[in-house]
């Protein structure tokens, strides 16, 4: 599994995440995203209202490295800030519902497994098989 019992936590609470990618020309791309996560695969699952036209879905199809991150602000006084972010692989995927599948490599979290003043902590995980369907 890729994601600690809190982080899977986290991500459970949150609707809105933003999904980075890079056009097939080097332009990055960076939009808010709604998403699940995925625990038979311990992935991120990206949906949204016609995907495949997007051009999140293109520049995956082009190029399957991206960053996807969550973050909030629980308490603004005191300042109280985490987040997670993902850096991994992605694949555009059609079916009932197409969708984009973040497999993470590295995950970096502050806030979530530790206060958020001891700074962000991160790891490389282990990337799941990637399947062809959904």
């Amino acid at each position: 599994m890729s994601f600690t019992a809190k982080e899977v936590q986290y991500l459970r609470s949150q609707q809105l995440g933003r999904l980075a990618t890079v056009g097939a020309d080097g332009t990055p791309h960076n939009v808010p995203v709604g998403y699940r996560y995925n625990a038979d695969l311990g992935t991120i699952d990206i949906t949204g209202r016609d995907l495949r036209r997007s051009r999140k879905y293109r520049d995956v199809q082009a190029g399957s490295r991206v960053a996807f991150i969550v973050d909030d602000l629980p308490s603004t006084a005191p300042i109280v800030a985490r987040g997670l972010e993902v850096r991994g692989t992605a694949e555009a995927l059609t079916g009932d519902e197409d969708l984009i599948r973040v497999r993470p490599v590295r995950i970096v979290t502050w806030g979530i497994e530790a206060d958020w003043q001891a700074g962000p902590t991160g790891r490389t995980v282990r990337p799941a098989t990637p399947r062809s369907a959904t």
